[in-house]
């Protein structure tokens, strides 16, 4: 008997990924994908449609989410995954809600910013291009500003001029302590998951996660090296942790990568 291919990482256009679910489940279901989990930014907007077509594909759906979070004792960002939480996920929500309020917040004022460097913006037009996502995110942005592709030259070019170092658009939110982002998915029932610790650099971080409820690490990640998934192993075998895995899948506001492509070391449920 085949092992149960899993994809833990996908995102949808509930946040900054470019497909609608169906679009994602089917792909995973034609890519041999059996267990899958959404893991739009700070929202489990995309769960209960993901639940309600998961038979449709041959999918089991598992409920996610990846919050953005920061490590304030070594000024960098940090991403909690979220996995198997309980509806309605109280905890979750009153950590997360504040964060999407700053997200659109920031992103009507990048928009602003933009418009008054000359370039031509349509808000409600990028507000109505997010939907479903109440939330506008940069790659919303600048779907608006051209139809170059992502991985293009011309897109990361004109990205970084804007949202890059002194760009018009530049900065960020501030985001939430990742240890209260860990606490707020154990307490709805939620294993959490620290994500792709070699991307953003978090290794030295996890130890301490650990005593607040951390359960994981993500460990097979397009932007991790074979050094970086025996940094995981060993850290996974120190503190007893699991280790997941998944393609970051954003369709084309990200990496070119297929669903499944890159799949999780393990199943979880």
């Amino acid at each position: 008997m085949f092992p149960l291919k899993a994809d833990l990482h996908v995102h949808s256009h509930y946040s900054d990924g470019a497909d609608s679910v169906g679009a994602v489940m089917q792909q995973a279901a034609m890519n041999g994908v059996r267990q899958l989990s959404f893991v739009d930014h700070d929202t489990t907007a995309s769960l209960a449609e993901a639940q309600r077509l998961a038979k449709n594909y041959g999918l089991e759906v598992i409920p996610g989410i990846e919050i953005s979070a920061y490590d304030f004792k070594r000024d960098r960002k940090v991403h909690i995954l979220g996995y198997g939480y309980q509806l309605p996920a109280t905890n979750i929500h009153q950590l997360c809600d504040p964060l999407l309020e700053r997200r659109q917040a920031h992103s009507l004022w990048q928009i602003e910013q933009i418009r008054k460097a000359g370039f031509t913006l349509d808000r409600d037009a990028i507000q109505a291009s997010a939907y479903p996502s109440q939330t506008i995110y940069k790659q919303h942005i600048m779907r608006n500003l051209t139809d170059a592709a992502y991985t293009s030259a011309a897109y990361q070019a004109l990205y970084r001029q804007l949202f890059k170092d002194n760009g018009v658009a530049a900065g960020d939110i501030e985001y939430v302590n990742a240890f209260d982002a860990v606490e707020a998915i154990v307490a709805d029932g939620g294993l959490a998951v620290v994500a792709h610790p070699g991307q953003l650099d978090t290794y030295a971080l996890i130890p301490e996660l650990v005593k607040h409820g951390l359960g994981g690490i993500e460990s097979n990640h397009l932007d991790h090296a074979i050094a970086d998934q025996q940094r995981v192993e060993e850290l996974a075998q120190r503190h007893g942790l699991i280790m997941t895995g998944g393609t970051d899948y954003h369709g084309a506001f990200g990496a070119s990568v297929e669903v499944g492509a890159i799949c999780s070391p393990l199943t979880l449920g």
